[in-house]
């Protein structure tokens, strides 16, 4: 089991974060949506609550459909043009959408024939069976660059 109190290997020092949202903000420029003349979002905000929820939901819900979770894939989108989403309409978010592989039944692993020629492994895919997850607050820092 993995000590969880150990870093993660995907850490990234404050300064080429602050180098990262630097170079979104320039080569994205300062975006304003054009019928609102809202400054849209550079940021997203998950409580860990909601991201605690939402794994232990793809967890859960993905072995009872037959898949073994192992991530989760983070996309960009925007908000269609209309008042039903308020002050989120036409403005980029972030949603979340579970991917793993589908397991073997034990009789389909008892099956499998073993070749000793190296096959590859297949890809993790999202899992369509299960919702993806939105609706986190839009992160405008107003003094934090990163």
């Amino acid at each position: 089991m993995k000590n969880l109190s150990e870093k993660p290997s995907q850490l990234i020092t404050k300064e080429f974060a602050k180098e990262l949202n630097l170079n979104y903000t320039h080569k994205r420029g300062k975006l304003i949506h054009k019928s609102t003349k809202k400054e849209d979002a550079n940021a997203i905000w998950y409580s860990l609550e909601a991201l605690e929820s939402y794994i232990n939901y793809i967890k859960t819900h993905g072995a009872d459909t037959g898949y073994e979770v192992d991530g989760i894939r983070f996309y960009f989108g925007v908000y269609p043009d209309d008042e039903k989403h308020g002050e989120k309409a036409g403005l980029t978010t972030l949603f979340l959408a579970a991917t793993g592989k589908k397991t073997l039944s034990a009789e389909e692993n008892a099956n499998q024939i073993q070749s000793f020629v190296m096959a590859k492994e297949d890809a993790s895919a999202d899992i369509e069976s299960l919702d993806p997850m939105n609706y986190g607050n839009i992160g405008r820092p107003p003094s934090i660059i990163y």
